[in-house]
C-alpha cells in the first residue's frame, strides 16, 4: 500500500509535466494581422485613477484595427471619470460611459462589461482589465486570431513584486498547461474544457448576445472560466491564445490583495466542493510530497544511526521515484520560467508555492461553507 502510494505520487508528477510538455507546443502566439478588423476595446474601471490613463493610453496606441475604446465607470470615488475625459478630449476613439446603478443579483463587473457590450459600435468586442497595458499589436493580432471562433482569450504576463505574487501567480501557467488538454478542448464545445483569462477576452458581437453574454453569468466572480463555459454551451468555439509578448499585467500589489483575489472566486474553479479533494491529493502527492521525502531522506543519512543493523527508512526505489518527480516539477517549472518570463524564485520554491495554492483554495471552501460573503472593490456578494 505504501509503495503503491508513492507510485501514484511519481504518476501525479510525470502526467501533467507531461501534458503541459504537449500543451506548450499548441500554446500559440496570436499570429500576423490579416485584416483591418473593427473592435470595440471595453475597459470596466472602479477606482482605477492609479492606473487608467496608462492602461487607455496602451489601447489608443493599438495598430491594425478600426477601434473604439470605451471605459465604463463603475461608480469610482477617486477621480477615474475625470481623468478618462481629460484623454478623450484629445481622442475621439475614447468615450466615457458612467455605469448604471448595480441591481440586485449582479455582480458589479460583470453587470459593467454587460453595459459596455450594449454601448458598443464594432462587431468585435474586446474586454480588457483597466490593469493590462498592451502592445501595439496585441488587438489586431487577437483578432486574426478570433477568425473561426466566438471567444478567444490570453494570458498576459503577470508582473510581480511581492513573495505571494511570485510564488502564486506563475502557477497559473503551470495549472492550466498541466491539466487542460487543448487539442482536446479545440476539437469541440463541450463546456467541461472551458478555459480563459477574464484580463482579455475577444468575442464576436453576434454570438455574444446570442448566448446572454455577461447577463448569463450575473453573480459569477470567475468571468475568465465562466463566460468561456456558457458560450461553449451554446455551441460556440473558444480558445486560448499566449499573450506573453503581447500584454502584461500588475494584477495585484500586497500579499492581502493576492490571498484577497485568489480566494474570491476559488469555489468557482478548484475549490469547487466536488473537485477540490481529488484535485488537492494529485497536487499534494505529485508537487509536494517528493519534496517531503527527500528532506526526510537526507535528515536520515545525515544522522548517525544508533545500531549496525538499523535500515532505512526510505527505500532506493521511492527515493529514486521521488529524486525524478522533483527534477521533472523543476524541470516543468524552469520551461514555465523561461516561456512567460517568470520569476525564478517561484520555480525553484514550486512545492511552496502549491502548498500556499491550496491553502487558499480550502480557506475560500470553508468560507463558502460558513456562509461568509466575499468582499471585492468594496463591494460584498454572497457565494452561490
Amino acid at each position: 500500500m505504501i509503495l503503491a502510494l508513492f507510485v501514484i505520487a511519481f504518476a501525479s508528477s510525470v502526467v501533467p509535466a507531461t501534458l503541459f510538455l504537449i500543451n506548450i507546443r499548441s500554446y500559440p502566439q496570436p499570429p500576423a494581422p490579416q485584416n483591418i478588423a473593427a473592435v470595440s476595446v471595453l475597459i470596466p474601471a472602479r477606482n482605477e485613477a492609479a492606473g487608467i490613463c496608462d492602461a487607455v493610453r496602451s489601447v489608443l496606441a493599438s495598430t491594425g484595427v478600426t477601434l473604439e475604446v470605451i471605459v465604463m465607470d463603475d461608480s469610482s470615488t477617486d477621480g477615474t471619470d475625470m481623468l478618462v475625459l481629460a484623454l478623450a478630449a484629445s481622442d475621439s476613439r475614447l468615450h466615457l460611459e458612467h455605469a448604471p446603478s448595480l441591481p440586485a443579483g449582479w455582480n458589479g463587473k460583470q453587470h459593467a462589461c454587460w453595459a459596455l457590450a450594449k454601448a458598443a459600435t464594432h462587431p468585435i468586442l474586446c474586454f480588457v482589465d483597466a490593469d493590462v497595458r498592451l502592445e501595439s499589436t496585441c488587438v489586431s493580432r487577437m483578432a486574426t486570431f478570433l477568425e473561426g471562433k466566438s471567444l478567444v482569450s490570453g494570458f498576459p504576463r503577470q508582473t510581480t513584486g511581492t513573495a505571494l505574487e511570485w510564488l502564486l501567480l506563475p502557477i497559473i501557467h503551470f495549472v492550466l498547461l498541466g491539466f487542460l488538454p487543448l487539442n482536446r478542448m479545440r476539437r469541440g464545445t463541450d463546456p467541461a474544457f472551458a478555459a480563459g483569462c477574464g484580463q482579455f477576452m475577444m468575442v464576436r458581437s453576434d454570438d455574444y448576445f446570442a448566448c446572454g453574454g455577461h447577463s448569463g453569468i450575473k453573480l459569477t466572480m470567475h468571468d475568465g472560466l465562466r463566460l468561456p463555459h456558457l458560450f461553449r454551451e451554446h455551441g460556440f468555439a473558444t480558445d486560448l491564445a499566449d499573450l506573453t509578448a503581447l500584454a502584461r499585467c500588475r494584477m495585484y500589489t500586497s500579499a492581502g490583495q493576492v490571498w484577497s483575489g485568489l480566494a474570491k472566486n476559488a469555489t468557482e474553479g478548484i475549490a469547487a466542493p466536488a473537485r477540490i479533494v481529488p484535485i488537492s491529493l494529485v497536487l499534494f502527492l505529485g508537487q509536494v510530497l517528493p519534496y517531503i521525502v527527500a528532506v526526510v531522506a537526507l535528515v536520515l543519512t545525515s544522522t548517525p544511526l544508533n545500531h549496525a543493523s538499523s535500515k532505512p527508512a526510505i527505500s532506493n526505489f521511492v527515493l529514486t521515484l521521488m529524486l525524478l518527480a522533483m527534477l521533472v516539477d523543476l524541470g516543468v517549472r524552469v520551461v514555465a520560467a523561461i516561456r512567460f518570463r517568470q520569476d525564478w524564485r517561484s520555480a525553484l520554491l514550486h512545492p511552496v508555492g502549491i502548498v500556499l495554492l491550496l491553502a487558499v483554495q480550502w480557506y475560500a471552501l470553508i468560507r463558502k461553507i460558513l456562509g461568509r460573503p466575499v468582499s471585492w472593490r468594496s463591494r460584498a456578494y454572497q457565494e452561490q
